[in-house]
């Protein structure tokens, strides 16, 4: 890694290496001060789509943790600019929250049930049989699948739920149509990130706790990659797979002196 360019922007995933239900990790406080004050782009990066930048700003403010909204990108977000730039002005189905109707609506769509371009599924708190029925039958009828990400579980205080991945495989099996995924693993989501801060690839690192979402992400985008041990990846885990961070450190407060 000794030829690689300086670190001049950073990315960093948030549940598991800034806050962990919804308490902030020790360190955290420390590196995204550090960040603001050194003027480097940097953005902070989250799978889950039911939140806007802006209620997640709200949120980790109440925690401590100051993130300017034009510094928090979704996978709603990514999913949004990934439909704009494919089709815009399109037509939606959406299974999500505000932060994902919210994004479709800031780029134009029409969200409908009538003849839709895409059902799009993202994250929701209340996944309903008739919203999912709807939504076969729309694929079934010719709208191409959206997903906003592929986790197949989801964080909560009495252990995990199922998330859009799993909701995702119960569509497939009942239309054999497959989603394309828009947020991590997809380098898609770190390169719009990083086009959205005017940021390089070569010059940038991406900061995770999973080696099957932030590490190969950030690894298939070509940047430079940090696994943090304070959330679901374990120290004897990281072998299993067929690819390593760039480095693999305790926790976020290990890289403050990095920045």
């Amino acid at each position: 890694m000794a030829d690689r360019k300086p670190i001049e922007s950073w990315l960093t995933d948030m549940d598991g290496v800034l806050i962990h239900e919804g308490v902030p990790i020790p360190g955290a406080e420390a590196f995204l001060k550090k960040l603001r004050e050194s003027g480097k782009p940097f953005l902070v990066l989250t799978n889950n789509s039911i939140y806007t930048a802006r209620d997640l700003h709200a949120r980790l403010l109440r925690m401590g943790l100051e993130v300017p909204v034009e510094n928090i990108w979704t996978s709603a977000l990514a999913t949004a600019k990934f439909l704009a730039d494919q089709r815009p002005g399109g037509t939606a189905y959406v299974i999500g929250e505000a932060g994902l109707t919210t994004a479709l609506h800031d780029i134009g769509y029409v969200l409908t049930d009538h003849a839709p371009d895409y059902v799009v599924l993202g994250e929701t708190r209340t996944y309903s049989f008739e919203a999912m029925t709807k939504a076969v039958r729309l694929i079934n009828d010719g709208a191409r699948f959206i997903c906003t990400n592929p986790d197949e579980t989801g964080p909560s205080l009495q252990g995990p739920l199922p998330a859009t991945g799993a909701v995702a495989a119960l569509i497939t099996k009942a239309t054999g149509k497959d989603p394309y995924f828009a947020g991590k693993p997809n380098p898609l989501m770190m390169r719009t990130g990083l086009n959205a801060i005017g940021a390089h690839s070569e010059s940038s690192a991406m900061i995770g706790d999973r080696m099957d979402t932030d590490v190969l992400a950030g690894l298939e985008a070509g940047m430079r990659t940090y696994l943090v041990l304070t959330g679901l990846t374990k120290p004897d885990e990281v072998e299993r797979y067929p690819f390593r961070p760039s480095e693999t450190v305790d926790s976020i407060a290990d890289l403050v002196d990095r920045i």
